[in-house]
């Protein structure tokens, strides 16, 4: 008897010619082996936005999700009243109210208490799942070893990949070529962000995928002890990543699930967001670069910190130039108008 997921072999009989191989039906079984375990979608949303309802309904018409669980962080009024109303139309979401903001991680790991599918898509809550993404991600993550985490393509609005969806190994001297930007003035360095990389044809291993789009197998979540709730937001990813590879586990990235995120829609100060990316970077190096990232850690994020909130200012006043630059371009316009008329 054959092996489950085994080729059927095929063997030759009285010196006829062997009937054809069938190399590509085993992985067309497995794929459809793969997509017959439930997927939980999880996602977790505070003040996202407008966004919000369109990556829900991307979920809820997606064919392989068998629910959305849907976490509720301190959304405004009117957002919980529409969502609470969606629940009861839509049977596939499940709203669960966290009754405080538990940060990304917190809210990830409620999430993934309350489903009940066998494979998990954490999902930013601005994030679009584009039809069949889920389907290839699965097919990728029932091949790899446990436990196992892959990502998917995210596209900006453009159609461009976004910064962070594959991304090199963290270590202090990764983040300090990252943000000198050290790769753009030595071609022997390779940077830690690869969106700028030729784009793989099959899924391909990276030591960090994002976690706005990111599954794992209920089994490899467990094993893990899901995310480290002591990163609030930001960072959290690239540390399940990196204890996945060193239980023995494979990290994925999947370049055929396109992804459309529009990114930093929820209304969260972008200040604080910074301030918690610092912390976070911080958290990371004491745990996982040895001496030397306990020892630089405490040195090295005050350093972060300020060089993040120096590039929130920066953001911000292109933010409120650009929008008095376009008020006033506006106003011109209108001047012209009235002279013409």
């Amino acid at each position: 008897m054959t092996a489950p997921n085994e080729p059927l072999a095929v063997t030759p009989d009285n010196g006829h010619q062997s009937a054809p191989e069938l190399p590509a039906a085993a992985p067309r079984t497995a794929e459809m082996r793969a997509l017959t375990r439930p997927l939980s979608v999880i996602m977790v949303s505070y003040r996202t936005g407008p966004s919000l309802f369109l990556a829900i309904d991307s979920v809820l018409s997606a064919h392989e999700a068998a629910e959305l669980v849907l976490i509720n962080h301190d959304n405004p009024r009117e957002t919980v009243l529409r969502l609470e109303a969606l629940a009861r139309t839509r049977p596939k979401l499940r709203l669960i109210h966290s009754g405080n903001n538990l940060g990304f991680a917190g809210g990830c790991n409620l999430g993934a208490a309350h489903a009940r599918g066998e494979v998990f898509l954490f999902l930013n809550p601005d994030a679009v799942l584009a039809p069949g993404a889920a389907a290839h991600m699965m097919s990728t993550l029932a091949a790899i070893p446990e436990p196992g985490i892959v990502g998917a393509r995210l596209i900006n609005p453009t159609g461009q990949e976004q910064r962070g969806a594959r991304r090199g190994e963290l270590t202090i001297g990764s983040a300090l070529s990252g943000f000198l930007g050290l790769s753009r003035f030595l071609p022997f360095m390779r940077d830690i962000h690869r969106e700028n990389e030729p784009l793989p044809e099959d899924a391909d291993p990276s030591p960090v995928v994002s976690g706005a789009a990111m599954m794992m197998t209920r089994a490899g979540f467990d094993a893990l002890g899901g995310f480290d709730e002591g990163y609030f937001l930001h960072v959290e990813d690239i540390d399940i990543c990196r204890r996945a590879r060193d239980a023995g586990g494979a990290v994925m990235f999947e370049p055929r699930a396109e992804i459309l995120h529009y990114g930093s829609t929820s209304k969260a100060s972008l200040f604080m967001v910074e301030t918690w990316k610092a912390r976070g970077l911080t958290r990371y190096f004491r745990t996982h670069c040895g001496l030397a990232g306990r020892l630089i850690g405490p040195v090295l994020g005050p350093m972060l910190w300020g060089a993040l909130m120096a590039r929130a200012l920066l953001v911000r006043v292109r933010q409120q130039v650009g929008g008095k630059l376009r008020r006033l371009a506006a106003w011109r316009r209108l001047q012209r108008r009235r002279r013409k008329s």
